[in-house]
C-alpha cells in the first residue's frame, strides 16, 4: 500500500452553533483524527487548561510568533488574537494524521489559499433563538457579551457559503452523523483511493 498524507480539515461556524460539541464527540468516534490547539491572547476560562483547549500567550508572543511565520493562520475574533501552529499542522499531515482546526471564516479563507486541497465544513443554528438560547445555556458569558456575540454571528455566518459542506446543527446525533459522512466521502475520493491502493491497482491492470 502507498504511503499517503492525511486530510486537514476546517470547521467554522458562529458561537453558539455548537461546534465544539460536535468535534468533541467527532474525536471519540472517529480514528486517527486530531484537533489542532490554537495560540491565543485571550484570558483563560474557568476549567481550562493551557496546552489543551488553548496555547495561551501574551500579546507580545502572539506577535513574535506572527513576524517568524508560525501560523497557518491568524485572525483576530472579538479583540482577542487567535493562531494556528504551521508546523504542528504539518507535522501531523506528513505522519498521515487527519487534522481538524476548528477556526473562524476568516482562518478558513487563509488556510484555503495556503492548502486549497483541505476540506472546509460550515456549521450553522436550525435558528436566531436557538443560537441565543444556546449562549445563554453555556453560561460562559455576560448578557452584554452574549448580545454581541449574537450580533456578530450575523456577519459569520454569512460566510457559510465559502465552504464546502454545510451542516445544519438541529438534532445532535444527526449532525454528527452528517460530519462522519463527510470524512468518510473524502476517504473514496478517487484521487486519494488511485493513491492508497496504488499497488492493487496496478496488479488489477496488468496487461493477461
Amino acid at each position: 500500500m502507498a504511503n499517503y498524507t492525511g486530510t486537514l480539515y476546517t470547521i467554522s461556524a458562529p458561537s453558539g452553533a455548537g461546534k465544539t460539541s460536535l468535534v468533541n464527540a467527532l474525536l471519540t468516534s472517529v480514528d486517527n483524527l486530531l484537533v489542532s490547539v490554537s495560540h491565543t491572547t485571550r484570558a483563560m476560562r474557568a476549567g481550562e487548561v493551557n496546552g489543551e483547549n488553548y496555547h495561551f500567550v501574551s500579546l507580545e508572543q502572539f506577535n513574535d510568533m506572527l513576524a517568524n511565520d508560525a501560523f497557518l493562520e491568524h485572525a483576530k475574533v472579538f479583540n482577542n488574537f487567535y493562531g494556528t501552529s504551521r508546523a504542528w499542522v504539518e507535522q501531523q499531515l506528513n505522519d498521515n494524521h487527519d487534522v481538524i482546526l476548528e477556526i473562524d471564516w476568516q482562518g478558513a479563507q487563509q488556510v484555503n489559499k495556503v492548502k486549497p486541497d483541505c476540506i472546509s465544513i460550515f456549521i450553522l443554528p436550525p435558528s436566531r433563538k436557538a443560537l441565543v438560547a444556546r449562549l445563554h445555556a453555556r453560561g460562559l458569558d455576560s448578557a452584554e457579551i452574549i448580545a454581541k456575540r449574537s450580533q456578530e454571528a450575523v456577519t459569520e455566518m454569512s460566510h457559510y457559503h465559502e465552504a464546502d459542506y454545510l451542516i445544519i446543527n438541529d438534532n445532535f446525533d444527526q449532525a454528527l452523523t452528517d460530519l462522519k459522512s463527510i470524512m468518510s466521502a473524502v476517504k473514496l475520493r478517487q484521487a486519494f483511493q488511485q493513491t492508497r491502493y496504488a499497488d492493487l491497482l496496478d496488479e488489477l491492470l496488468k496487461s493477461p
